[in-house]
C-alpha cells in the first residue's frame, strides 16, 4: 500500500537528522596519490656516502627545507625524493671538485608527524609512516572514545602553501603533517 503522507512526514526529520551529522559541512579531500614520500621540514635522514665518513651522518631538514652538509653547505632537500637528495649531492661534490662519482644513498630515519586530537584516548602527535591510514593514526592515538564518529575525520593539510580542511573515510590514507580530528558523534 503506498502511503505519500508517510514518507512527506518522514522526509524533514530525515532531512534535520543529516543536518546534524558532524563535519556534515566538510567536503572530502582528494585522494593521495601513492608516489614517492617527499621530503620536507622535520623529516630525520641518514646519508651514507661510500668511502667519505665525514659525509656519512644524520641530518635534520630544516624550516627552510635544506640539510647542513660538511664541507658544502646548505643543500635543499624539501620536495625530493631520497634518491633526488642523493643525486643533488653527488652533482654537488663533483660540480665543486670535492669527490667525482661519489656513491651516495639517503634514507629517511624518522618522518614529520601527524597530529591526531579529538575523540581519541591520547590525542598528540604520532610518527607518520608511509601509507598510514586515518583509522591507523587513530590506533596509535590510543583508539576511538566511545563517544567517536568514525565514519570519517576532519583532516586538515598543506596544499600549496595553503590550508586546506575536509574529510578522510577511516581506510584513507594520510599525509605527515596531516592534523586529524576524530569527529564527535551527535546521538
Amino acid at each position: 500500500m503506498h502511503r505519500p503522507w508517510l514518507a512527506a512526514l518522514l522526509l524533514p526529520s530525515l532531512l534535520l537528522v543529516a543536518a546534524c551529522t558532524p563535519g556534515a559541512d566538510l567536503k572530502p579531500l582528494a585522494a593521495v596519490q601513492q608516489a614517492s614520500y617527499r621530503l620536507g621540514a622535520g623529516d630525520q635522514i641518514r646519508m651514507l656516502t661510500y668511502g667519505e665518513d665525514a659525509l656519512s651522518e644524520i641530518f635534520r631538514v630544516n624550516a627552510e627545507g635544506n640539510i647542513s652538509v660538511p664541507l658544502l653547505g646548505d643543500v635543499h632537500a624539501a620536495g625530493l625524493t631520497t634518491d633526488q637528495l642523493a643525486t643533488e649531492v653527488s652533482h654537488i661534490l663533483s660540480q665543486r671538485d670535492l669527490m667525482k662519482g661519489a656513491v651516495i644513498a639517503v634514507e629517511v630515519v624518522a618522518y614529520r608527524p601527524v597530529f591526531v586530537l579529538g575523540e581519541v584516548n591520547k590525542p598528540g602527535p604520532y610518527p607518520y609512516q608511509p601509507g598510514m591510514t586515518v583509522q591507523q593514526a587513530a590506533a596509535m592515538a590510543g583508539g576511538y572514545t566511545y563517544r567517536a564518529f568514525k565514519p570519517y575525520a576532519e583532516v586538515t593539510r598543506r596544499e600549496h602553501g595553503h590550508a586546506v580542511e575536509g574529510r578522510l573515510p577511516p581506510l584513507a590514507p594520510v599525509l605527515p603533517n596531516d592534523t586529524i580530528t576524530i569527529l564527535e558523534r551527535y546521538f
